[in-house]
């Protein structure tokens, strides 16, 4: 991209910035999110339940069931590696924003146990999940 514009080679340009600029090409890393104080002591108090029930009861975690709700999204993204830009000595990565959401967009809710994946269900467009519609799934498998 710099060579094209500058009409230099590809060597040349890479040499001018490693060796004479000192710069050197990094991917931008994602940054996770956080969890509040709460969020962090919920987190513990429900793993200590499940370990404690699952002391008193070897086939306890193959009762549990649990289920997720995903957007599934139509984007095309850019690689970390396409992304990625020159630095100078001394300067952190550059942050990259997650790729912006498209228009076209699926909600797709996966129920699953010990074994695996037991439902999977994508929903029409305006559909509301409601605890009738999670027992339906549940109780359909």
């Amino acid at each position: 991209m710099i060579a094209e514009s500058l009409n230099m080679c590809v060597g040349s340009v890479f040499t001018i910035m490693t060796v004479d600029l000192k710069k050197k090409k990094l991917c931008a890393r994602f940054v996770p999110h956080t969890l509040t104080t709460e969020q962090k002591e919920h987190r513990i108090a429900s793993s200590e339940d499940l370990i404690a029930a699952a002391d008193e009861d070897p086939n306890f975690l193959k009762t549990i069931v649990t289920g997720d709700e995903s957007w599934c999204l139509e984007y095309d993204p850019e690689t970390k590696r396409q992304s990625s830009e020159w630095t100078s000595p001394g300067k952190g990565r550059p942050m990259k924003v997650r790729a912006s959401k498209s228009k076209t967009k699926t909600m797709l809710l996966v129920f699953f146990d010990s074994r695996g994946i037991i439902h999977h269900e994508f929903l029409r467009q305006r559909s509301t999940v409601t605890g009738a519609f999670i027992r339906m799934c549940y109780t359909g498998y």
